[in-house]
């Protein structure tokens, strides 16, 4: 006989993670339909048909190096979207610890375009649809080498070298606005366009994970414990953890830049 019951609090969990996820793509259809009905209800002029024709560019930003695509839904008013990508890789010393950072950017970007004096200045709610920016990094302290967490100075191992790795994410959708010069579907029948844009994107404050591992001693280098098995270590791990969060709550916005190059076909 089938059972029936409640999901887990897990699958729960991931269902709503996903539905928030999903949140900023979903207002912004329903922005765009709402302003195609809005437009042909009142008379817009559909320049040559909803989706008639298609302008693709390419731009440097700060997301990274992108790809769009833009196509036009009413007079005055185009659907844009496009993905963006770069890595970087370099690394910092903080404490003691040496760190090899990796920088990876990449995300999907929707925007609705308008056009409000028939020109290239456009206004343009949207939506960071994908958000996978990241900064990665691999911790390490050379044997013998003392270093510092919460104010608490350690000597790591000579036989098991403290190691690790730390992270900075965000949220992995928001909402977007940006202003801008430039059209991927001109209309003085130009095939060849230069848009600039800026806004910003929430994304949320950043959020920082650290973990290490391996061994530790005193200062002496007399005393030495598991870093893994020892609490007072770990609280002071999770303490410089909170730290870093606390000092990057405020960055919840997130700049955009962009110089790009358009062709319309």
């Amino acid at each position: 006989m089938p059972e029936f019951g409640f999901s887990s609090a897990r699958e729960e969990e991931m269902r709503i993670k996903l539905a928030l996820r999903m949140a900023p793509l979903a207002l912004f259809l329903a922005v765009a339909c709402c302003g195609v009905s809005f437009a042909q209800a009142h008379g817009g002029e559909v320049n040559g048909g909803a989706f008639s024709s298609v302008g693709v560019g390419v731009q440097i930003s700060t997301l990274g190096v992108g790809i769009e695509a833009d196509t036009p839904l009413v007079h005055k008013f185009n659907l844009r979207a496009g993905f963006n990508m770069f890595s970087y890789d370099r690394g910092f010393n903080k404490d003691g610890v040496a760190y090899a950072g990796q920088l990876h950017f990449r995300s999907v970007e929707a925007h609705y375009d308008w056009f409000p004096f028939n020109g290239s200045f456009h206004i343009s709610p949207g939506a960071l649809v994908y958000n996978g920016n990241q900064i990665t990094a691999n911790a390490y302290v050379p044997g013998g080498q003392t270093f510092t967490l919460n104010n608490t100075t350690y000597s790591s191992d000579p036989a098991d070298p403290i190691n690790g790795a730390g992270k900075v994410d965000f949220v992995k959708a928001g909402p977007m606005f940006t202003v801008g010069w430039g059209n991927l579907l001109p209309r003085n029948h130009h095939h060849f366009s230069v848009p600039v844009e800026l806004g910003v994107i929430y994304t949320g404050a950043p959020r920082t994970t650290l973990n290490l591992g391996g061994s530790a001693c005193d200062t002496t280098g007399l005393i030495c414990f598991s870093t893994t098995s020892n609490p007072s270590f770990q609280a002071n791990v999770q303490a410089e953890q909170d730290k870093l969060n606390k000092d990057m709550s405020a960055f919840k916005f997130y700049p955009v830049l962009s110089v790009g190059f358009g062709f319309n076909f």
